[in-house]
């Protein structure tokens, strides 16, 4: 006991003599110092990681204040799937937090079935995508789950007229309608995208376009701090993160691509079933993470505009690379919110190796 008391008293010690980490706050103040336009930005990330600290004591409480498994009323959202409790509350937390810090005038969620205005920010420039817990059936089990997060700017041109308070109608114009549809934009229109992951230790990482850089939350300040500056990912391996329950209903490219992963290269399988948990390790190990098509999803499961796109744009980033096995995610202009694509990314010579793969299957050079 005595030996354990002394070791607690010199870890305190080394703590309070450790040179001050930087904050995301601080962080984001620096970069506007250096790039004016950023101002914005750093308003609206001082919303989202409000949100993820808000979401982080929900997810820590869940089963303490029965807020796991699934709601009492079956409601079911506009994917046919039916929500857990979480998945509505962390919804209004990201709805409510975006709208507060007044820099963004429309959001689009996996939880809704259409973007939807901020009527107390109508006239603000970004348009922010979310999907605000991924993974929530892990939280029952106490496993690692996130928020995934992407920024597009708001054309300029739309504009929209406050609610008439006289008037319970809430039709849109066909300008309006127009500008709603702004939500539709390709990856590589994003201009910020990131993700928190709630595990262990809840990390916020995310990329305004010049790197990616990764921020622990500190219980004992209730800061975000810079851990993990910016983040590279491996050129190659080793490890490859799919659902291989799926793989009797994956195309020849996938299994051809996954046996020579695991034959010749002797990767090593490592499955969470959270997108962010499972890519967070991939950006910090290597490897490649994978969601394909297959016989029960024709065209993908991940969502393009709240998984697919933002998570690639972070890889991206990092010096990774992402695809659908046919064309770049971040090129395709989605055809409606709710779009699912095939989604593979991570180091960028395993993922060229896939493509490559795919070509030979498809008879393309």
């Amino acid at each position: 006991m005595t030996r354990l008391l002394a070791f607690a008293a010199a870890l305190t010690v080394a703590t309070a003599l450790a040179p001050p980490r930087q904050t995301l706050s601080r962080f984001m103040l620096e970069q506007t110092r250096v790039d004016g336009e950023r101002q914005d930005l750093e308003a609206l990330m001082g919303s989202i990681q409000m949100a993820c600290k808000t979401i982080s004591a929900l997810v820590q409480r869940a089963g303490l204040a029965d807020m796991t498994g699934y709601r009492d009323d079956g409601n079911i959202n506009v994917q046919g799937e039916e929500q857990k409790k979480l998945d509505v509350i962390t919804n209004d937390v990201l709805k409510d937090a975006l709208g507060y810090g007044g820099r963004v005038g429309l959001v689009a969620s996996e939880e809704e079935d259409l973007p939807v205005l901020v009527e107390e920010t109508l006239e603000s420039k970004y348009v922010a995508v979310f999907d605000p817990l991924d993974g929530s059936s892990n939280v029952d089990a106490a496993v690692a789950t996130g928020t995934i997060f992407g920024i597009f700017e708001l054309d300029e041109t739309c504009g929209f007229s406050a609610p008439d308070s006289t008037s319970n109608s809430t039709t849109l114009d066909d300008r309006e309608t127009r500008c709603l549809l702004n939500a539709l934009q390709p990856g590589r229109s994003l201009v910020a995208a990131g993700y928190c992951m709630y595990s262990s230790s809840t990390i916020l990482v995310f990329t305004c376009g010049d790197g990616v850089n990764g921020f622990t939350l500190d219980p004992k300040s209730n800061e975000f701090v810079l851990s993990h500056a910016n983040l590279t990912v491996p050129a190659t391996g080793p490890y490859y993160s799919f659902n291989e329950g799926n793989a009797p209903h994956w195309d020849g490219a996938v299994v051809e691509y996954l046996d020579g992963l695991k034959r010749e290269k002797g990767y090593s399988a490592r499955y969470i079933g959270s997108m962010v948990a499972d890519v967070h390790r991939t950006l910090l190990y290597g490897g490649v993470y994978g969601y394909p098509a297959d016989a029960k999803n024709a065209n993908g499961k991940l969502r393009l505009l709240y998984e697919a796109a933002p998570m690639s744009f972070i890889v991206e980033q990092a010096g990774g690379r992402s695809t659908t096995g046919a064309e770049p995610i971040m090129a395709i202009v989605p055809d409606h919110v709710h779009q699912r694509v095939p989604v593979f990314l991570g180091s960028r010579d395993d993922v060229a190796d896939l493509e490559a793969t795919y070509a030979r299957h498809n008879g393309t050079p």
